[in-house]
């Protein structure tokens, strides 16, 4: 009914406009006007009386010289396509939180975007890093004095850290958690110091080891971080799938024989490599639910991009699938994650009650595992 209705409109304004030049010829309305510009000339710059004083006038939409060229042809000339702009992020896309002596940067990103560059500024700025776990999101620095570090933050450091002696050395450790919102991350950081040259191994305390150094390095870092939102700095996509890709995948079964996905990692690196895992191999999440570690999957469809949108005729013939023939071909299903240990175990159901058959869970654990290595 509705392709009926949008033919039976089309046709309606097909014949009425049909023979009029002014909507569709040369000097019509609707006139392709892409190669206008060719015609354009300029003109001479406007000239002021002799006794008036006034500052230079420059165009501010100067016609390029080679568009009035006579030997450009308009035939068949096809205007190039824009340039991408480059959207600069938004101020609020990393903040810093408080709460007591407590402080920490939230950035509106997803943890594996965030890693890279949080651990670049530590690179960067002289830390040495010693331990890093990506699946964990953590990464600590070795023993350093704060004289070794670069010139300038070492400088602003020495200007505000307090409580620290000047023959000590200190270690920082960062984490990078999945934030309160769906793809965002909180950054903390947290610091331990030592007289210099002992061999004290000493653990990083729970909360803060020295609140102003702390409180230094978290607001040179997201200054850091701002800037290289602003500027469009490249994010290392090898770091971004490390940060959520499992120390060890394994596909085994259950004692019932069903398969079940073993993947060495939390249960956050766990559900943030599935996600990943689930939209690389182009399958439809339908909903999820973070609290009892389901992905709804619909695997008569692919994975759903936001930006591809139905043009005007789309809308207008009713080419956009309606509900009722989505739910009619759909092939829905669960993935399930459950913690076990240290590990997560992936297997997939048809429902609450009713497990996946065994060769269609086998084919979802197979996609899964290829792309989380």
């Amino acid at each position: 009914m509705k392709q009926l209705v949008g033919l039976s409109a089309l046709a309606l304004i097909i014949s009425s406009t049909s023979g009029c030049g002014w909507v569709w010829g040369e000097d019509g309305y609707f006139r392709d006007r892409g190669s206008d510009y060719l015609n354009a000339r300029q003109t001479a710059p406007i000239q002021v009386p002799a006794n008036v004083e006034a500052r230079r006038l420059d165009p501010l939409l100067p016609v390029p010289r080679n568009v009035a060229d006579s030997r450009v042809s308009a035939e068949g000339f096809e205007v190039p396509r824009p340039q991408a702009l480059q959207v600069s992020a938004d101020a609020s896309v990393f903040s810093l939180q408080k709460s007591g002596e407590s402080r920490w940067l939230v950035a509106q990103r997803t943890p594996a975007q965030v890693w890279p560059v949080a651990r670049q500024f530590f690179v960067d700025n002289g830390f040495e890093i010693v331990d890093e776990r990506p699946q964990t999101g953590e990464f600590s620095s070795a023993w350093q004095r704060i004289e070794a570090l670069s010139g300038p933050l070492a400088k602003r450091l020495s200007s505000r850290i307090a409580g620290i002696e000047a023959d000590s050395e200190t270690r920082v450790r960062v984490r990078i958690e999945p934030g309160v919102q769906r793809n965002t991350s909180e950054i903390f950081l947290v610091s331990v110091s030592r007289p210099t040259g002992s061999s004290a191994d000493l653990e990083f305390p729970s909360r803060t080891g020295n609140a102003s150094l702390e409180a230094a390095l978290l607001d040179d870092m997201l200054a850091s971080l701002a800037r290289s939102g602003e500027q469009g700095g490249s994010v290392s996509l090898l770091a971004a799938r490390d940060f959520d890709a499992p120390s060890r995948v394994s596909l085994s079964q259950d004692g019932n024989g069903n398969p079940v996905l073993n993947l060495g990692a939390d249960f956050d690196r766990a559900w943030s490599g599935i996600g990943r895992a689930l939209e690389m191999g182009d399958v439809r999440v339908d909903d999820l639910n973070r609290s009892l570690g389901v992905y709804y999957i619909n695997l008569a469809e692919g994975a759903e991009k936001p930006d591809e949108e139905p043009g005007f005729f789309g809308r207008l013939f009713g080419s956009e699938a309606d509900q009722e023939a989505l739910d009619a071909r759909a092939e829905r299903y669960q993935v399930r994650l459950t913690s076990v240990g240290d590990s997560v175990q992936v297997t997939v159901e048809k429902d609450l009650n009713t497990v996946a058959p065994n060769d269609i869970a086998r084919r979802i654990l197979d996609l899964l595992q290829e792309h989380l290595g």
